[in-house]
């Protein structure tokens, strides 16, 4: 019996030699060589993104904004989701809802050249793209550019101008450029074009063509805004009396920040499986019983990339399914068509896409 509790007691004093033997060892590996800790940091946070710029300039974009818009604060993030993305929004709303007093406000917190054109129905093509003007002292013709020529566009009523006229934005959106008697005008970046349009109102509009519809990232539907909100309006309407609104607002971005925010998105990480699982949702709009036309695969792209810059408004280098989710119906539902059916029937666009998303299982 002696024997086998002296035994633990011999056992226990073992341990203690053994115990220091591992930081002896550790120490003398950190004085011959340091750099075993150092290497494990970098191959641990070597595919990390430092987001930290990124997300302080957003937050600076946002109380900026808050200065003068009270709530919409899904507008707004998605804004500059389009923004981070490099991808234009359309903005549909009733009047009276701050469409065109965010967007342009957006606008004055970068340091960026703004044009903002009012569409009716008897603007022409020139009118937006510019026009060649002869020269009497040099007795030749010369390019007059028109306000498409600028960083940030704000299109007001986009639908009560005529069809050539929304003709001529297709380049401009799509490439970056204009061709005008032959020349190629690149626009200089950034580009993004904000559109403003109402629903209700039919008198003197036109119907926007599905081609054009699909070169919008977004397509944002703002809301009233709840009572809470709509109180904090008068408020703060009342408090500023006579003050210009937009003096109260200053630039915090550069051109050259969104170039290099942008850059940053292209390199957040996306899985495989849920790269299959953007292409499952827009594959489903394609062979959906409610709908007459699924979306394109521009459409899969604008998830992807729209996903990355939520990601990084959130802090994450990685995309989730819930990202996904979040941007899947502003990108969907302007670019798919319910049958005549289904639109008897009062679905809309929106509840589709969420049918679809709640259909498809999530990748773990």
């Amino acid at each position: 019996m002696e024997d086998q509790n002296q035994e633990p007691q011999h056992s226990s004093q073992e341990n203690i030699p053994q115990q220091d033997a591992p930081q002896e060892n550790a120490a003398s590996e950190n004085t011959s060589g340091e750099n075993t800790s150092a290497e494990k940091n970098p191959l641990e946070f070597s595919s990390r993104l430092d987001l930290t710029k990124l997300r302080e300039a957003v937050a600076k974009i946002k109380s900026e904004l808050g200065k003068v818009i009270i709530g919409q604060h899904d507008m707004i993030e998605l804004l500059v989701i389009s923004i981070l993305a490099d991808g234009h929004s359309l903005i549909e709303g009733v009047p009276g809802v701050a469409k065109t007093v965010t967007a342009k406000l957006l606008a004055k917190t970068i340091n960026v050249d703004f044009s903002r054109i009012q569409f009716t129905p008897d603007l022409m093509p020139s009118d937006i793209l510019g026009t060649a003007i002869f020269n009497v002292k040099t007795s030749e013709f010369e390019f007059k550019k028109g306000p498409i020529f600028s960083n940030i566009i704000l299109i007001d009523e986009i639908n009560r101008a005529p069809a050539k006229t929304q003709a001529a934005l297709f380049e401009a959106m799509a490439e970056r450029q204009i061709t005008i008697d032959g020349t190629e005008y690149d626009m200089a970046p950034p580009f993004l074009v904000f559109a403003t349009q109402n629903p209700i109102e039919q008198e003197g509009t036109y119907r926007l063509p599905e081609a054009q519809l699909d070169r919008f990232l977004f397509k944002i539907k703002v809301d009233y805004p709840s009572l809470e909100e709509e109180v904090q309006i008068l408020e703060s309407k009342h408090q500023q009396k006579s003050k210009d609104v937009e003096s109260l607002i200053e630039a915090v971005l550069s051109a050259k920040e969104i170039a290099t925010y942008q850059s940053t998105i292209r390199e957040i990480i996306i899985e495989d499986n849920l790269i299959k699982y953007i292409a499952s949702i827009v594959d489903n709009t394609r062979t959906n019983a409610n709908l007459y036309l699924g979306a394109s695969p521009r459409a899969s792209i604008a998830l992807m990339e729209a996903s990355k810059a939520l990601a990084a408004i959130r802090g994450r280098d990685f995309v989730t399914p819930d990202d996904i989710k979040k941007v899947a119906a502003p990108i969907l539902a302007h670019r798919i068509i319910l049958t005549p059916e289904r639109e008897m029937e009062g679905f809309t666009s929106d509840k589709v896409v969420q049918m679809i998303i709640e259909g498809i299982e999530v990748p773990r």
